[in-house]
């Protein structure tokens, strides 16, 4: 069925003239979950393929005031953690039928600054993870009727945000309690950047649990960054201190490597180091970080239920707030 000479690009109503049966037809053999009777889909993708049919995906999205794209933010790609969030979300957001638009902002800006590009693509939603997004402009956002979902971040209390992550403030508490359970007595937490509810959840976590056993609180030592540079320097000033918890694993990495190769010092025999992520690294032999591994799987098949609960209507006008297990991996750096 070879398109018509000088026909051009070929549009559905020629589609179904072909193939005589109604536009609304041939709209619904592309759209994923619409009732057509099996046989007379195939029928229709075959015939389209032929014809060189595409649908018109943002035409389609106007017409029905949904165009199933969700933006995904990010600030960090830098940082191991997050180019393998972006994997997962991304599969999980079109296994559900969404597509997907990936924005970054340079670390540390709101992510206020993507979201007039994303209403030009008529984006139903925005996943804003390693950035944050001020309460203005979520306000905004959110008043368009669409969605927005923090993921991994947590936003202030008066923030209408859904947000889903890990339970950091347990996992500070859990790294505290394994480097107290290993008799460390010089401990220090080594935070990230000042700016993101992650490293501020973890201190806060780590701390309490010093305070609730009656103990001197840990020297605080300031990365500045999330990177293995600043790992590296935070741990060459940590003095003779016999256990870390960094804020996260690249921070960690950089600071076994200096605590081995440049201090001279035995990992486990005399210091103590923990991280936070499970990056794939982490596992590495030349490393066995100990680690809070988060619940990266269950964190997105929250998000994507989410998502799919506000944008049909279904998930109550309260922001919600999910917060998941951490699980500590007793690696060798124990």
């Amino acid at each position: 069925m070879p398109a018509p000479r000088g026909a051009g690009v070929v549009t559905a109503r020629d589609l179904a003239r072909r193939l005589g049966v109604s536009q609304s037809m041939v709209s619904r053999a592309f759209s994923p979950g619409a009732s057509i009777a099996p046989e007379m889909r195939a029928r229709i993708l075959e015939a389209a393929e032929a014809l060189g049919y595409r649908p018109n995906i943002i035409a389609a999205s106007l017409s029905r005031r949904r165009s199933s794209l969700v933006g995904l933010v990010m600030g960090e790609l830098s940082n191991p953690f997050y180019p393998a969030v972006l994997e997962q979300l991304s599969q999980a957001l079109q296994a559900a039928g969404f597509q997907t638009l990936l924005l970054t902002v340079p670390p540390g800006q709101e992510a206020d600054a993507a979201l007039p590009m994303l209403r030009q693509y008529h984006v139903d939603a925005v996943v804003v993870t390693s950035a944050s997004l001020s309460s203005a402009g979520a306000a905004h956002w959110l008043g368009d009727g669409r969605a927005a979902l923090l993921f991994n971040r947590a936003g202030g209390e008066d923030t209408p945000l859904d947000s889903i992550a890990c339970d950091n403030v347990a996992g500070g508490r859990m790294a505290a309690e394994a480097l107290l359970e290993r008799g460390r007595q010089r401990i220090a937490f080594i935070a990230g950047r000042a700016d993101t509810s992650t490293s501020r959840e973890r201190e806060a976590g780590f701390f309490a649990a010093f305070a609730e056993r009656g103990l001197a609180p840990p020297r605080r030592i300031e990365a500045g960054e999330y990177s293995y540079e600043a790992g590296h320097r935070a741990a060459l000033s940590a003095g003779e201190a016999d256990g870390l918890f960094f804020a996260n694993d690249i921070l960690a990495l950089g600071g076994l490597d200096a605590l081995r190769h440049r201090l001279g010092r035995r990992v486990p025999q005399e210091v103590s180091v923990i991280g936070f992520d499970d990056i794939p690294m982490a596992s590495w032999p030349a490393y066995e970080l100990a680690t809070l591994r988060q619940p990266v799987a269950a964190m997105v098949a929250a998000s994507v239920a989410l998502l799919r609960a506000r944008l049909s209507g279904q998930a109550g006008p309260a922001p919600h707030r999910a917060r998941l297990p951490a699980e500590l991996l007793r690696r060798a750096s124990l």
